[in-house]
């Protein structure tokens, strides 16, 4: 199976009805406006920043007006721990400090006097999220919120031992062997409007299963039902069991190919020769999507799965017409017939 990007209106389609809101609904949600900020000028809505791992980024804040004394707080807002701050700087406008894991990657940009925006460097996966930046005056509070993104690509993973396999943790462990994290909804329905088509249900992070169809199939849910996020809602993460959907980004280093019929001991042994080592599968995906890796060839991968990315299909190269990383499953170790994918 691949993982296709197709660049047509028809992976923008979806229920018209989700997008369908009464004159009703559209009025509360016009009522709905905050209240006018005084101290913090008011960002762009629907406020995002879009950045790479391991690149920096700049998250802005600016003060229309600095009070006689006063902190900003920024907070980074974890979907799962509702009610919980991840407080990650705090300034009286003076100096500042960072907080919890953030902390040492933080600072403030101090362009100009009214300038609180937040710098956060070498980016992690796990950086994607909301963050707000809180005004504190006494007893007067004002906030915006701004939305990091960290741009990658969702790709399906299966246990080694077959189909559902994976309860929540367990799915969650995979994914960060693989150079990856456990996708989020959002990242998963953007993979979705690119192009990801998959049949398998798998667990995401906030602890739901979902699978995204864009050819709607007589095994695959039905052919009657339109194309769109299939879900299973919350399930139970000790119980279920489920394949995952990961998440991973560009990678510091690079992935190249050494040919050979090897088997899967040798393929650990040639990647270390040259002072690398077997690739994840996150990172032959990080390659393929970021780097362009295109190669007709299967080769081992680090938890004993044999792949090969396609960046431009042709004829004798996995029969499919979409770019890919074609998958072999999990071959015996012993088989000594691919070649071997290596990460330095």
């Amino acid at each position: 199976m691949s993982l296709p990007i197709m660049h047509s209106v028809a992976a923008m389609v979806f229920a018209a009805t989700y997008f369908t809101c009464t004159s009703a609904v559209f009025h509360t949600q016009r009522q709905a406006v905050h209240k006018k900020l005084q101290y913090l000028l008011e960002p762009p809505v629907y406020a995002e920043v879009t950045a790479r791992r391991g690149e920096n980024v700049t998250l802005p804040c600016v003060l229309q007006t600095k009070p006689p004394r006063y902190k900003v707080k920024w907070t980074k807002l974890e979907p799962l721990h509702r009610g919980v701050e991840n407080i990650v700087l705090i300034t009286n406008g003076q100096a500042h400090k960072g907080y919890g894991l953030l902390g040492p990657r933080v600072s403030l940009r101090r362009a100009h006097p009214l300038d609180a925006s937040l710098r956060i460097s070498n980016l992690e996966l796990e950086d994607d999220s909301k963050y707000r930046c809180e005004l504190i005056n006494g007893i007067v509070d004002e906030s915006v919120t701004l939305t990091l993104r960290i741009e990658g690509i969702v790709f399906p993973y299966q246990s080694p031992n077959g189909r559902y396999k994976l309860n929540y943790q367990e799915a969650k462990e995979a994914c960060q062997a693989q150079d990856a994290t456990l996708a989020t909804y959002k990242q998963l329905y953007r993979a979705w409007t690119e192009g990801l088509d998959w049949c398998n249900a798998g667990w995401l992070i906030d602890g739901t299963v979902h699978y995204p169809i864009l050819h709607p199939r007589a095994h695959c849910g039905g052919e009657t039902l339109l194309p769109g996020i299939r879900s299973y809602g919350p399930k139970d993460k000790t119980q279920d069991y489920f394949d995952a959907f990961c998440f991973t980004s560009i990678t510091a280093g690079y992935v190249f190919f050494i040919g050979g019929h090897l088997n899967f001991t040798e393929a650990l042994r040639v990647c270390r020769e040259k002072g690398a080592e077997l690739a994840r599968v996150g990172q032959l995906y990080s390659a393929w999507r970021f780097r362009g890796l295109d190669r007709c060839d299967g080769g081992w991968l680090y938890d004993g799965s044999v792949r090969f990315p396609i960046t431009t299909p042709r004829e004798r190269c996995g029969g499919l017409s979409e770019p890919g990383v074609r998958n072999f499953g999990f071959p015996e170790k012993t088989q000594g017939l691919y070649g071997a994918y290596c990460y330095r």
